[in-house]
Formats: C-alpha cells, sequence, structure tokens
C-alpha cells in the first residue's frame, strides 16, 4: 500500500504545513482552525469520489504506463493547479467580465467577494460538467455489445437503445431545455451554452478516441506507434475532463467550510492526490477485472451525480447527499462482485 500512497502521504505533510503558515499569515493564530479544514476537506474529496477512482482506473488500463506516471505527476497539477484554481478564476472573470489578474488577486485577498462571484456562476459550471457526464453515462449503457449486465431489468433494455442513432445527444439535450425553464432569465443563455458546450466537448474527444483506437489497427508500425502516443494524449485529456466534471460540485461546495481559496485548492488537493493513487492501485491490482460490476456501479453513480449536478442549478443539493448516493452504487456493485464470484467458484466446485 506504501509504495502507491507514498506521494499522498508527502503532499498531505506539505499541505498541512503550508496551510498552518497561510492561516498564520492572514490571521494569527488561525493556522491550526485552516489544518483542520484542510483535513476535513480532503477527507470529503476522498471518500466522495472512490466512483471517479473507478472510472478513471477503468480508462487507465487500456494506456501504457508512461501515460500512467504522466496523469499522476502531470495530471494532479492540472487537477490541483487547473480545476481547483485556475478554472474557478476564469470562469468567474468570463461572466464577471472581468480580467483574470483582476479576479486573481480578488480570490487571495477578498475571499468573500470572490466566493459572491463563484456563487453567481454556479448554474453554468454544473450544467457543462452535469451535461458531459450525462453523456458518459448514457454512452456507457447504450451499447448493445454490452453482454455483461448488473441491474439487468434496466441495462439489458437500455444496451439496445444505441440502434437509435444519437439518441444520446437528444436525451442531454432534452435535459438542458428542462432545466433551463427553471433558471433566471438572467442566466438561461449562459446555462444552454454551457450545456451545448459540455456535449461538444465530450463528442468531440470521444470521436478523436474512436478515430485513434481504428488507426492503431492500421499494419504500419510507424503509423501504430504514432498512434499510440496520440491515443495515449487523447485519452490523458479524456480523463482530466472526465476528472474535472467530478470535481465541479466539489470545489464550489467546498465553499460551505471556507471562503479562502488557497485553503480550499491545498484540501481538494489532497484528496484529488489520494484519489489518483487510488486510481493507479485498482488498475495494477486488476480491481476491476476481479470484481465484475464495479465499472457499472461507477457509471450508475456517475448518472446520479449528473442529474443531482442539474438539479442544483436550481436547487442547493448537500454534497454529502451526492456522495452518499454515489457511494452506495459502488458498495452494492462491489458486493454483487462477490456474490458472483463465489456462485462461479461453487459451480466450478460442482462440475
Amino acid at each position: 500500500m506504501l509504495e502507491y500512497f507514498l506521494g499522498s502521504y508527502i503532499i498531505t505533510i506539505f499541505g498541512v504545513v503550508a496551510a498552518y503558515f497561510w492561516g498564520e499569515h492572514v490571521h494569527s493564530g488561525t493556522g491550526l482552525t485552516c489544518v483542520f479544514i484542510v483535513l476535513v476537506l480532503a477527507i470529503l474529496e476522498t471518500s466522495l469520489s472512490f466512483d471517479n477512482a473507478v472510472v478513471n482506473a477503468m480508462k487507465l488500463e487500456k494506456m501504457s504506463h508512461k501515460w500512467r506516471h504522466r496523469f499522476l505527476t502531470w495530471g494532479i497539477a492540472i487537477a490541483v493547479f487547473g480545476m481547483r484554481f485556475l478554472f474557478p478564476v476564469l470562469v468567474v472573470a468570463i461572466f464577471a467580465k472581468l480580467d483574470m489578474l483582476t479576479v486573481t488577486h480578488i480570490a487571495l485577498t477578498d475571499s468573500a467577494k470572490y466566493a459572491h462571484y463563484l456563487h453567481e456562476t454556479h448554474a453554468p459550471i454544473v450544467t457543462f460538467g452535469g451535461t458531459f457526464l450525462i453523456m458518459l453515462f448514457l454512452n456507457y449503457f447504450f451499447d448493445h455489445q454490452k453482454v455483461v449486465h448488473w441491474i439487468k431489468p434496466i441495462e439489458s433494455h437500455l444496451s439496445t437503445l444505441d440502434h437509435i442513432k444519437g439518441i444520446e445527444i437528444v436525451i442531454t439535450l432534452l435535459s438542458v431545455v428542462i432545466v433551463q425553464n427553471f433558471i433566471p432569465n438572467a442566466q438561461k443563455v449562459a446555462v444552454i451554452l454551457s450545456g451545448m458546450a459540455g456535449i461538444i466537448t465530450y463528442l468531440l474527444i470521444d470521436g478523436v478516441a474512436h478515430f485513434l483506437e481504428k488507426h492503431e489497427e492500421m499494419r504500419n508500425a510507424q503509423c501504430a506507434a504514432d498512434s499510440v502516443k496520440c491515443a495515449g494524449l487523447i485519452s490523458f485529456i479524456y480523463l482530466e475532463l472526465i476528472d474535472a466534471s467530478f470535481s465541479l460540485d466539489g470545489v464550489l461546495g467546498a465553499f460551505a467550510l471556507s471562503n479562502d481559496v488557497l485553503i480550499i485548492t491545498i484540501g481538494l488537493a489532497i484528496g484529488a492526490m489520494f484519489v489518483r493513487s487510488l486510481t493507479i492501485m485498482l488498475v495494477e491490482k486488476k480491481t476491476l477485472a476481479k470484481f465484475l460490476y464495479l465499472e457499472h456501479g461507477a457509471h450508475w453513480a456517475i448518472g446520479a451525480l449528473a442529474i443531482i449536478m442539474l438539479i442544483s442549478t436550481v436547487k442547493e443539493v448537500p454534497e454529502v447527499v451526492t456522495g452518499l448516493i454515489g457511494l452506495v452504487f459502488i458498495v452494492a456493485a462491489f458486493i454483487s462482485s462477490i456474490v458472483h464470484n463465489k456462485k462461479c467458484i461453487s459451480e466450478n466446485n460442482e462440475k
């Protein structure tokens, strides 16, 4: 276990020390309070993101060792600085019509004002993530070639729907249309555009990934080698977008514990590092192959998260509720996998 989580422990130590000194710098005597908040955020991010780790592991299994390592190194930098700090700053800058330097200054010096701006952009942000995850959820289950079903009465029927070309796009667009009816007029256009951006982003990344997978089958060795490199990059981007979509509600929900953007970034960064370490462990220990229905449970959790994100554009949903629903699907799939394995062993022994 140590080999997988050593980096996470090191990041935790550095993060806790940095949080303490930053707290003392901002307001003398608040160092330990900042450390406590960081640890709570890290625990929440880790415990509520197990479905994210399972989905990441599913994609990483098809990637080379080099790209797995890059996911853990480059990927964590993108996840921490990009999604936990830079992305919210960019979104606030766009919707508040301010330059990024001004927003960054506000984030570091006036946390209450920054939290207000971020709250105002909540609906477009989660709509983008929600539509991206809905597309991911539907494309997983809308597949007539799937032969393994966990919740058979439902999944077996869903698998036949891919015969209707573009059905997943229609369903996702309809969800955006429904949501925008409950959004204030001032935000309707932003929500619709964000929803469309989520769909387009998924289709673009998924389309390029499929193209490169087919291209890999070419007999020309050099072309194949080049395709593997490209496929690794596209898969890496795909994983980062999935991770980003998962993290959106966590980033926004973290402001319930603190308005200090650096404390939030440190806490979520520690959690993100543990999730990545868990992902690598799942891949290298072949956990998904041992537990047949774990992928299914993770994708049902994704579907639930996507729906909750769209609901949260209208009504606030506690992050704990979101995490518990995902955890229920994961645990249920895990138990079902164990029962399936025992049944197979019993049948083999009888033979």
